[in-house]
Order: C-alpha cells, then sequence, then structure tokens
C-alpha cells in the first residue's frame, strides 16, 4: 500500500519520497523547508510540557530532519522513531553504550569500520566481551550464542563483503539478542534493515546519504520505543547533538539524494566492469558485479550497490602512483561525496588490507571521463 507523505502526497517512488521527506505543511509565505533554528533555549514558562524546552534535548531543525531519514528507512511503517547525532561515531556509541552493560557480550564485524577496534577497546574497559568473525559467509552466526547484540556491518567496509540481514537477525533474535546493521554504505535507499529485521539501522550521514563531503552527522533508526529511549538518552548524557545548521544541511541534501546514488551506483559499476577488464588481475570488488562474491545476497537484499569500488594494485609505490596520476580522482579518506575520491587504505593501519589496497568512491562525473582517467593512471603507473 502506499504511504501517505507531507501534504497528502501519496507515493512509493524513492525520488519522490527523497524530494519531499520530512517537509511540514505548507503555510502561507513560509518557506518549503524552514531554515535552521539556532536556540541553547525556548520560551518555557509554567510546567515544561511542550516538545522543545532545551537545546541540548530537541531541536525543531533535528525534528523536521529525523522524520525525513525515517520516512526513507521504512516507508509507510508507524512506530518507528529516528534520533540524529553529532557524527556516525557518535550513533554507533549511543546504540553500543545504552544496550551494553558489564558482563554482557557484542558480537561486531572483524573486517567492518576502521574506527571500531577503538569502540572494542573501550567496550573491553567495561568488561564487556567482544567477539569478532567476517561479515562474509554469515560468520558472525558462530560466535553468537548467549550475546546481547550483533552489529552487521553490510556491505563491509572497505572489503564490500555481504551478510545476509535477514537470516541472521532471525537467529540472533531466536537467540535472545539485538540486531543493529551499519547502514551507511547502502543508504536507505539501496537496503532497508528494519525491513530486513533488524532492530537498529545505525549510519553516518557524513558520507552519502548527504554526499557533498561539508558535514558530519549520524543517526539511528528503530522500531522499539524502549530501546529507542534509551539510545535518546545516551544522547542527552553525553551531549552527542548535532548543529542546527548541519542538521538544516543533511535534510536540504536529501531531496537530490535518489538522483546521487542513481548516478553514483551506474558510475561505481562502470568503473568496477573496466577494472575487472584489465589486463592485470586487481581483485576487483563490487557486489553489483555478477562474478562478485557479495552479488547473490547483495541482489537479493539490496536495491542498488552503492558507489565503493576496490582493488589491489602490486605494491604499495604501485598504488601511490597510481593515485598521484589521477587527474579527477582526489586522494582523500571518506565516502560516498558527488566528487569521485580514492585512498591506498593501508596507510592508516588497522584495516586488514594489502598495501596496494585501494578504496575508490566514485562521484557523479561523467563515467567516460572517470573510467578514462582510472585507465590512464593505472597505465601510466605500472611504468
Amino acid at each position: 500500500m502506499s504511504d501517505p507523505g507531507p501534504q497528502g502526497l501519496t507515493s512509493d517512488g524513492d525520488g519522490t519520497r527523497a524530494v519531499r521527506a520530512g517537509l511540514p505543511e505548507p503555510v502561507k509565505y513560509e518557506p518549503t523547508l524552514p531554515g535552521p533554528v539556532f536556540a541553547a533555549h525556548f520560551h518555557l514558562p509554567g510546567e515544561p510540557t511542550g516538545p522543545y524546552t532545551y537545546g541540548r534535548d530537541e531541536n525543531p531543525t533535528w525534528t523536521l530532519l529525523e522524520r525525513a531519514v525515517g520516512e526513507l528507512e521504512a516507508p509507510g511503517e508507524d512506530g518507528v522513531e529516528t534520533l540524529v547525532f553529532a557524527s556516525g561515531m557518535a550513533a554507533i556509541s549511543s546504540v553500543l553504550f545504552s544496550r551494553l552493560r558489564s558482563g554482557d557480550a557484542v558480537v561486531l564485524p572483524g573486517d567492518g569500520y576502521q574506527a571500531l577496534p577503538l569502540v572494542r577497546a573501550q567496550l573491553e574497559a567495561y568488561d564487556i566481551e567482544v567477539r569478532t568473525a567476517p561479515t562474509g559467509g554469515d560468520a558472525q552466526l558462530d560466535v553468537l550464542d548467549g550475546a546481547k547484540l550483533l552489529w552487521i556491518e553490510t556491505p563491509s567496509n572497505p572489503g564490500l563483503d555481504v551478510c545476509d540481514i535477514r537470516r541472521l537477525a532471525s537467529e540472533a533474535h531466536a537467540r535472545g539478542a539485538l540486531v543493529a546493521v551499519d547502514n551507511t554504505l547502502a543508504t536507505p535507499l539501496g537496503q532497508r534493515p528494519l525491513e530486513l529485521g533488524a532492530d537498529f539501522s545505525v549510519a553516518s550521514g557524513t558520507k552519502q546519504l548527504t554526499g557533498h563531503g561539508d558535514l558530519l552527522l549520524g543517526y539511528v533508526t528503530g522500531r522499539d520505543a524502549e530501546a529507542m529511549s534509551a539510545v535518546r538518552r545516551w544522547r542527552k548524557i553525553v551531549g552527542a547533538i548535532p548543529g542546527p545548521m548541519e542538521a538544516w544541511l543533511a535534510h536540504r541534501s536529501l531531496a537530490t539524494l535518489h538522483l546521487r546514488v542513481e548516478r553514483q551506483s551506474a558510475n561505481a559499476l562502470a568503473v568496477a566492469e573496466a577494472l575487472r577488464d584489465w589486463p592485470e588481475e586487481l581483485g576487483v570488488r563490487y557486489p553489483g558485479l555478477p562474478a562478485d562474491p557479495s552479488y547473490a545476497i547483495a541482489s537479493r537484499q539490496m536495491r542498488g550497490f552503492g558507489c565503493v569500488v576496490s582493488f589491489t594494485l602490486p605494491t604499495r609505490a604501485r598504488a601511490e602512483r597510481f593515485l598521484d596520476t589521477l587527474r579527477l580522482v582526489d586522494d582523500a579518506t571518506s565516502f560516498g561525496g558527488v566528487r569521485s575520491t580514492a585512498e591506498r587504505r593501508g596507510r592508516w593501519g588497522g584495516d586488514a588490507v594489502p598495501e596496494g589496497f585501494i578504496r575508490m568512491s566514485v562521484g557523479a562525473e561523467d563515467p567516460e571521463d572517470l573510467v578514462a582517467d582510472v585507465l590512464r593512471a593505472l597505465d601510466a603507473s605500472a611504468g
């Protein structure tokens, strides 16, 4: 059934939903999307029973953005709540530290986001048992018994392995564990974890959700009121809140999400196919390639395969020459922006990847130009 959007709109289209998500009802002479509300406090006579009391608790600009993200993560579903945070790591931490206590066990991906080892150290300092297993092959099932929370990252970053969210969520729930899915790489237009059985969908809005590389943001979406209340309380305690300007910029950026996702996914596939056909074996990974190990599962649970492609050059020196030779692709970390970036992931340490491993975030440039630039740099760096 179609879900009613703002202003009585009814549509199942992701593009229409992204353009109109979270907008308030129209008011004559008022802007379609109200500007950011800069306020540490609000007028508050009498009992504090209204929605806005203090700037660390709520903000009208957050409210509109949270409504918008919720509409994208779980369209047409009642009882779903979204909370926005100052960064993706703030969002990740809020779920982990609001749900876990001393003596609990949590399962994390052993091949996930580079900051997870930092989180692991803090969890262990609180006497929380941390178990890890790779994303591929649903290997986290092997260490799930007795855990309170299963953390999934699919596709994994940077290796781009994929696991079966529906299967893992079903097994985790049967064993008494909650399930959180890091949905950063897929975005809610590419994958909806709550529809696949997860309790939380968590993401860094810094990446493709906002897409311009100019703000830090995170969010948590969930349907369990008690669990989300604990996440909200954690946000308030640690003050991990976004600024109103960042929240407004993020909401403004959502209107082009479907255009960016469509273009960047198509470009990523074009780049992946060109790399696959290069005379050298580059170990190309992209879930949208039919020969990729992740393709079978990804094609069942994803509606788009993302903007990240990975491949491996023979040596660190070759990888650095390749990056230096690129003209349209910036050497930068992060991913999801409209301008293509690439980096040698081994320079940071922490990722179990070869020295020549390249993570490329494919932007919205013309695909012919991107492919030509990548192939030219591959050729030039070989000499």
